[in-house]
């Protein structure tokens, strides 16, 4: 993945396309997952989906020749690989066998917050109070509906969500402190890299005694959550992350019930409650304020 591919008009203005462009990337990660594990098994498909992304980043590593990472950053590279290739896409493979990809996506809105929480503590970012006051409020409005929804009626299916959002957030914070001195695209890839070995062994471990049943739609939403999910929206992602900070960008991610809902209802023919919407509504509000309220991060690698 050249690095000319994430947008850079203004350093002003960068991170926060680059992180809008992996937001919508990413929207559809949970809706593909809900196709594809009705015909996969979650544990291949989180298997399958970080090999086939892992291949194609060791690919693009050697084909841009790119210098292996140090052994300083190697921990860090770990910490993001447990997180984002292995953490939350199994947890959420799982949780969504016990719940509706719209459910699920509602969960996202809490990510924004655990993503600027784990900014802190991994990236010594120090956010306005004001910040916090509309991150959290957001992500309040969107865990008061999630249980006003009946969340113990799925108390396990929304367990695994939660614990994939730490993990996510982890990943999220840990990969943006890493782009300063990696860069985004190469800090994705060799994370990729790094599980590959493990993901091949487990894949063929876990894979299905035969695919004949396994449709299209199946096909597709696999491709799209190793291609997409896995690497090409980190690309943007990672670079938005370190370009306009951890906290702040980080707060795009209550957008993504948005753009996640409308694919559920487009593509799945999932319900969508007015009230899903009127809480999407209100968090958008939550992005503009919080926007205002976080510090810039110093100058990141290109």
């Amino acid at each position: 993945m050249p690095p000319t591919l994430a947008l850079q008009p203004t350093p002003a203005l960068a991170g926060w396309l680059n992180g809008l462009i992996g937001v919508i990337i990413f929207s559809g990660s949970l809706p593909a997952t809900r196709l594809a594990v009705a015909q996969f098994e979650p544990l291949f498909l989180t298997f399958a989906r970080a090999s086939i992304a892992g291949v194609l980043a060791l690919s693009v590593l050697w084909l841009f020749r790119q210098p292996r990472p140090a052994r300083s950053q190697r921990l860090s590279l770990g910490i993001v690989a447990a997180g984002v290739v292995v953490g939350f896409p199994l947890l959420t493979a799982l949780a969504l066998q016990q719940v509706t990809s719209a459910h699920s996506i509602v969960f996202v809105g809490l990510l924004p917050l655990a993503t600027a929480l784990f900014g802190v503590l991994r990236c010594g970012e120090r956010p306005r109070p004001v910040f916090w006051l509309f991150s959290g409020l957001g992500s309040l409005m969107v865990a008061g509906f999630a249980f006003s929804q009946g969340v113990a009626a799925n108390l396990l299916g929304d367990g695994l969500m939660l614990l994939a959002i730490l993990a996510c957030g982890l990943g999220y914070a840990e990969g943006a402190q890493l782009s300063r001195t990696l860069g985004g695209w190469q800090v994705i890839c060799w994370a990729l890299v790094l599980a590959l070995p493990f993901m091949l062994v487990l894949s063929l471990w876990t894979l299905p005694a035969t695919l004949d049943a396994i449709t299209l739609p199946a096909w597709l939403s696999l491709g799209y959550v190793s291609v997409f999910s896995m690497l090409v929206g980190f690309v943007f992602w990672y670079r938005g992350l370190a370009q306009g900070g951890v906290a702040a960008v980080g707060q795009l991610q209550l957008l993504q019930p948005f753009f996640g809902l409308a694919l559920a209802a487009t593509l799945l023919g999932e319900p969508v409650s007015p009230g899903m919407l009127a809480v999407t509504v209100a968090v958008i509000g939550c992005v503009v304020g919080a926007r205002k309220h976080a510090r810039q991060p110093s100058p990141t690698r290109r």
